[in-house]
């Protein structure tokens, strides 16, 4: 068959194995050989600075993106988020990209060459004389052979998806995990869980079945020109029910919005983000027995259960040892010495969770973002007091960066991307199935909850959820990983069409949606937290907490605490007194040091009685009775006498840290948060 031949050494297809001989016969000479070398070095100077340009590229889009952000938070604009703001950024630049830069490629010549079994992911080209190395980036369908990017620019602008994955989405996991409120997390736990696994997998069902019946639609009215299979449409639908509410959840925090209603979308987005990776691995690990691959099969399904438990619980597990390692390492060295070291270790040991569970056939977000609770909830008790706020600040910087960077590629990609495919029938049915897709998630799952919640999810918290179920990185990053067959490159660009939707349409419309639902969006008065017996307060919090993380709660803080951080009760009071050596040896000696327990300062799942305090000029308040100079205490602590771990799950369960300035005055308060 006759292919196109480019002279520009950078665009050779992969299959002139054989163009070497032909063209070695017409040059010789040292003369040509010596011009060659300098072409050569030419285009490598060439590619260099066009790389360069590249990355250039993206660095001042984010660095316009940050200094827009000034201007909006300066202003109090919040009808677009940052993060749809870096994607039209990213549009106007791709715009420039596709249509204002010439071409820089060569003109074609037809060449005959012969043809192997199977594509290479490496070619030795042999170019008169020479041999040059060529990797393989895809295959190309015989009707788009004419239609190469003949533009080096935007070549250089395509990213690898890898790229994405494996230095990317990393820190932005992560850093979802590290930062957790967990008070307010665990207090919803049984809801996260419920929305997070089952919610996904019923999104995923209806949209895979839904979308199915579009694409028999489509071949119904000829709009479908390939293949299409039913497992294409359940990945689909695993893809798409990945939400990314990162725009609301800004707002949310901005606004200062009910709590509850924070962490029920919060805790969502994250494990829903996990649970549809793995359940995306899962659909592409189903292969049925017999002639039709794609036809449903019962040892397939239930294997392909059995693929997603293994996996999950596999991530879960690497990530969560990552993290205890760490933990161990921080406490048993004096690496807090070194706060330089100790960073670079933590942040070497949380970056190299991900690359080992992918590297173990795991699934690296589900280990990174279980390694990220870890490390808040063990080592960050380890750390120095300077690697507790570089390591806060360095995974905080590196979340915004790299969640700006994707989102500024997904403008970039509209335009610079080679294999769009782009079908009104399918958009608008996919449109269609994410909506009804979120609403049989939330509503009935909603209803089934409230059965045994004690503070009910109300209706206009679940109206604000089903409105909430944006799209963003994890769907994009899902859906650019495969675009090699004409299924997959139509779930892409409808992916991208949704994110973009939701971004700015969705994202833009939380604060009058907040208003429309009678959202509470300010904090409330304190007067409830003084009101009442304090073990009133308490005993309310004990019954929200489930049994299950309750009965979790005392192993952790009479064993798992005192073993791998610095804080807890010493072992020597709750281990049996045979295990004496033992307890002496795995005790922190600070433990000992120190009459008072150490507070976690990382989140609010702990407060000690000493946290609630009402300071007024020079007078305080505190709930401990201790006393400092120029300061007036009041005992607030009246209850009966409880167990060292009782009284500690009270505290940690009973309050988080709120804070509000009025007329001079700080008060610092747990606050009883009602749903």
């Amino acid at each position: 068959m006759a292919l196109p031949l480019r002279r520009r050494l950078p665009v050779l297809p992969l299959l002139l194995l054989a163009a070497g001989g032909l063209r070695a016969a017409e040059r010789s000479g040292g003369s040509s050989s010596a011009m060659e070398e300098l072409a050569t070095e030419k285009e490598a100077e060439e590619s260099h600075r066009q790389d360069s340009v590249s990355l250039l590229t993206f660095i001042l889009l984010l660095t316009l993106t940050i200094l827009t952000i000034w201007l909006f938070k300066h202003r109090r604009v919040r009808f677009l988020h940052e993060t749809g703001l870096a994607m039209i950024y990213g549009l106007i630049v791709g715009v420039i990209l596709r249509y204002g830069t010439p071409s820089t490629s060569g003109h074609d010549k037809p060449f005959s060459c012969s043809q192997e079994d199977r594509p290479f992911t490496t070619l030795l080209v042999n170019v008169s004389g020479k041999f040059f190395e060529y990797t393989l980036k895809g295959e190309i369908s015989p009707g788009k052979i004419h239609n190469v990017e003949q533009n080096d620019m935007l070549r250089k602008v395509t990213f690898d998806p890898e790229v994405f994955f494996n230095i990317l989405l990393p820190p932005i996991i992560f850093h979802a995990g590290y930062s957790l409120k967990k008070r307010h997390f665990f207090r919803n736990l049984g809801s996260i869980l419920a929305y997070a696994f089952l919610g996904t997998a019923v999104s995923c069902f209806i949209i895979g079945n839904l979308m199915y019946g579009v694409v028999k639609l489509m071949k119904l009215v000829g709009q479908l020109s390939d293949k299409f299979y039913y497992t294409d449409c359940l990945l689909f639908g695993a893809i798409i029910s990945a939400t990314d509410p990162v725009t609301v959840l800004a707002i949310f925090n901005e606004l200062h919005a009910d709590v509850d209603l924070y962490a029920l979308l919060f805790g969502e987005s994250v494990l829903n983000d996990a649970v549809a990776i793995v359940l995306s691995s899962s659909i592409v690990a189903y292969q049925p027995t017999g002639e039709n691959t794609h036809a449903f099969d019962a040892a397939a399904f239930f294997k392909s259960v059995g693929v997603f438990l293994g996996i999950f619980s596999g991530s879960f597990m690497m990530g969560a040892v990552t993290g205890v390692v760490t933990a161990l390492v921080t406490k048993f060295t004096k690496l807090h010495c070194f706060p330089l070291l100790e960073t670079a270790l933590f942040f070497l040991m949380s970056w190299s969770t991900f690359l080992l569970a992918e590297a173990c056939g795991f699934t690296g977000v589900v280990a990174v973002l279980f390694c990220g609770i870890t490390q808040a909830h063990y080592t960050y008790n380890n750390l120095s007091v300077e690697s507790r706020s570089r390591t806060k600040q360095l995974f905080e910087v590196l979340h915004f960066l790299a969640e700006n960077f994707i989102f500024s590629y997904m403008g970039l990609a509209l335009f610079t991307f080679q294999k769009h495919i782009f079908s009104p029938v399918f958009i608008i049915g996919a449109f269609i199935a994410i909506f009804l897709g979120r609403a049989a998630h939330i509503y009935p799952l909603s209803f089934l909850l409230n059965l045994g919640r004690r503070h009910k999810i109300s209706w206009n918290f679940q109206h604000m959820m089903m409105f909430s179920g944006l799209r963003g990185a994890m769907a994009f990053a899902l859906a650019i990983r495969d675009t090699a067959t004409y299924s997959h490159q139509m779930m892409f660009s409808t992916t991208l069409l949704i994110v973009f939707f939701t971004v700015w349409i969705v994202g833009g419309g939380t604060t009058p949606m907040l208003s429309w639902l009678n959202i509470r969006i300010c904090v409330d008065s304190y007067k409830s937290a003084l009101d009442g017996p304090d073990s009133e307060r308490r005993n309310r919090t004990k019954q929200e907490s489930a049994w299950l993380f309750r009965l979790w709660y005392s192993f952790d803080h009479n064993y798992l605490k005192p073993i791998l951080t610095h804080s807890g009760p010493p072992l020597t009071t709750t281990l049996p007194s045979w295990c004496g050596l033992l307890a002496r040896c795995l005790t922190s000696p600070q433990v000992y040091d120190n009459q008072e327990q150490l507070r976690e300062e990382d989140s609010d799942f702990i407060l000690n009685d000493g946290d609630l305090t009402v300071t007024y000029g020079d007078t305080t308040i505190t709930a401990n009775g201790s006393s400092g100079p120029h300061t007036a205490t009041t005992s607030l602590d009246g209850r009966r006498t409880k167990s060292r771990s009782e009284e500690a799950l009270e505290c940690d369960l009973g309050a988080a840290d709120h804070e509000v300035t009025s007329r001079g005055t700080r008060l610092v308060f747990p606050l009883e948060d009602n749903a």
